[in-house]
């Protein structure tokens, strides 16, 4: 074989060998524990009036019966506590 054919069969090798196996050391690496915590921020809940998600931390609340109620908007609010006291 000439030199020309080993160095292709050779760049060949190489180039099989990183697609095989360069998915393998990304799929082991795991992101910090910090950073996945940081990534959730706030939790969306539902309003009962209209439906809509809103996050949780943006909602206005609103307690009935001991128990607590997340809505979009002041208006949904007073839909809401006027239909429950009716």
């Amino acid at each position: 074989m000439s030199p020309l054919r080993i160095l292709i069969l050779a760049a060949l090798c190489y180039i099989l060998y990183r697609l095989l196996f360069a998915g393998r050391k990304k799929a082991k690496k795991a992101p910090p524990a910090a950073d996945q915590s940081a990534a959730i921020q706030d939790v969306l809940v539902e309003d009962p009036v209209c439906h809509t998600y809103v996050p949780q931390k943006q909602a206005i609340r609103a307690a009935r019966d001991g128990k607590i109620y997340y809505f979009c908007s002041e208006k949904c609010c007073q839909t809401f506590l006027g239909a429950v006291k009716k």
